[in-house]
C-alpha cells in the first residue's frame, strides 16, 4: 500500500520542500509518499541496537547491490569491488571531475537543460564547462550529435550524463548509450552516468539501459552513479554508490577524495540494504501511483492549460513544462507570486521559460496545485 503524507506531517520538520518552498510546494525531488515499510522496520531495528558508531559498506550490502544490478538491469557479473559509497551524487560529480580534469582548460561536456548541480561541478573541480543543447526532433528530445562533434576538443575530458534524464524524462535507448560511449572513446573522455532515477521508468514499453551494460573496452570509461534515494524516498539518509569497473580510475577517485567527505552513517546502510532486498513489491505500487499522477498532469494541462506545453515523460516524477506562451520573464516567480505554487525554476536547468513540477504527491494536493496554476494563468490572460 502507498501511503501519502499529509501536509501537516511534513511541515516544521526541517524539510526543504515543505518548510522552504512556499504554501504549495511542487519543487525539489522529494516524494510526499512514505518510504516502504521494510525500510522503516530496518531503521527501527537499527535504532533499537542503541550503538551508532562508525560504519562501512559491508559485503552483505555490496552483494545485495550487485544482485539488484543483475536482476533489475541485466548487468552481467557486476563485481563488489567496483562499488564505492558516497553521501550523494553531487559530490560524486565533483570527485570524478577532479580526477580526470586536472587543468583549468580541461572541460566537462554536458547537454542542457539538465539537473542544476551538473552545471556547477566544474567550479569545484577548477575546470571548464562545455554546454551543448539537446535537439528537439519532432517533439522529442535527442542528443545533437553534430553539435557535440563540433564542440568537443582535446581538452574535453568527461561527459556528464543524466540517465534517465532529469528534467526531460527521457529514457535513453541502448543505441543512444552505445553511441555516446563510442563518442567518448573517440575523444578519450570518461563517461560519468548519473542513473539515480533508473528505477522510475513509467512507460511500460521502455527499459533503462545502464552504462554498466556497455561492452569492453568501453566499460573501462564508465563511472555509474546510483542510489536507492529517489526510488524509495530516502534522500535524507544520504547513501549513493559509484560503480567503477576500471580499478585504476577508482583508485584515482579515492585518492582525490582523500579526507574531504565524511563516512556514511549506520542508518544509510541499514535502509539501503532493506530497500534493495525487500522493497520491490512496494515499488510496483509506487510506479502505478506515479503513472496515474502523470496522466492527471497530462490531462489537466491539455484540457485546462493548453498554452503550456509538456512533452511525454518516459521516466521520473518530474514534469518539464514550457511556459513561454505566457509571456512572463520568470514563470517560476510568476506562479509563486500569483498562485502560491513553488515550481523549480527552469533557469537553473538552462531554460528560464520552463518550470519543473514534482507530481509525486497525493492526487488531492496535485489537483489543488494544478487548479491554482490555472487560476493564475486565467487571471493573467484576462488582463492582457
Amino acid at each position: 500500500m502507498i501511503r501519502f503524507a499529509s501536509t501537516d506531517s511534513r511541515r516544521e520538520t526541517g524539510n526543504i520542500k515543505w518548510d522552504l518552498q512556499g504554501p504549495l510546494p511542487f519543487g525539489i525531488a522529494d516524494m510526499d509518499i512514505e518510504s516502504p515499510p521494510c525500510v522503516v522496520d530496518a531503521l527501527q531495528q537499527r535504532l533499537n541496537h542503541r550503538f551508532y558508531g562508525y560504519a562501512f559498506m559491508t559485503d552483505e550490502l555490496r552483494e545485495a547491490i550487485c544482485a539488484y544490478l543483475t536482476r533489475n538491469h541485466g548487468v552481467q557479473a557486476p563485481r563488489p569491488e567496483w562499488l564505492h559509497a558516497l553521501p550523494g551524487c553531487v559530490p560524486a560529480f565533483t570527485l570524478v571531475a577532479r580526477s580526470v580534469c586536472r587543468q583549468p582548460e580541461h572541460e566537462i561536456m554536458v547537454c542542457t537543460p539538465v539537473y542544476p548541480p551538473m552545471l556547477h561541478c566544474h567550479e569545484d573541480a577548477n575546470c571548464s564547462l562545455l554546454q551543448v543543447p539537446y535537439a528537439n526532433v519532432n517533439g522529442r528530445w535527442e542528443f545533437d550529435w553534430e553539435a557535440m562533434e563540433a564542440a568537443v576538443s582535446p581538452n574535453t575530458k568527461m561527459f556528464l550524463l543524466c540517465n534517465p534524464h532529469n528534467p526531460l524524462g527521457r529514457v535513453w535507448s541502448r543505441e543512444d548509450i552505445l553511441r555516446l560511449a563510442e563518442f567518448c572513446e573517440r575523444h578519450d573522455m570518461i563517461l560519468c552516468s548519473d542513473e539515480i532515477h533508473c528505477d522510475l521508468v513509467l512507460d511500460e514499453d521502455k527499459k533503462h539501459t545502464t552504462a554498466l551494460n556497455l561492452p569492453e573496452p568501453l566499460l573501462q570509461r564508465v563511472v555509474m552513479l546510483s542510489a536507492p534515494s529517489k526510488t524509495f524516498n530516502i534522500a535524507g539518509i544520504c547513501f549513493t554508490y559509484m560503480a567503477v569497473p576500471n580499478q585504476l580510475l577508482l583508485a584515482t577517485i579515492r585518492k582525490i577524495q582523500g579526507h574531504t567527505l565524511p563516512t556514511l552513517n549506520v542508518f544509510a546502510y541499514a535502509a539501503s540494504l532493506a530497500a534493495y532486498r525487500h522493497g520491490w513489491d512496494w515499488h510496483k505500487k509506487l510506479l502505478a501511483t506515479l503513472r496515474t499522477n502523470r496522466h492527471t498532469v497530462y490531462d489537466f494541462i491539455a484540457s485546462e492549460l493548453p498554452m503550456l506545453k509538456v512533452r511525454h515523460m518516459e521516466a521520473t516524477y518530474l514534469a518539464w513544462i514550457d511556459c513561454s506562451a505566457l509571456g512572463v520573464e520568470s514563470p517560476h516567480d510568476f506562479f509563486l507570486e500569483k498562485a502560491d505554487v513553488f515550481l523549480d525554476d527552469g533557469a537553473n536547468f538552462g531554460d528560464p521559460q520552463c518550470v519543473r513540477l514534482n507530481f509525486a504527491t497525493s492526487p488531492e494536493l496535485l489537483r489543488t496545485g494544478l487548479e491554482a496554476i490555472k487560476a493564475a494563468v486565467q487571471a493573467h490572460l484576462s488582463h492582457e
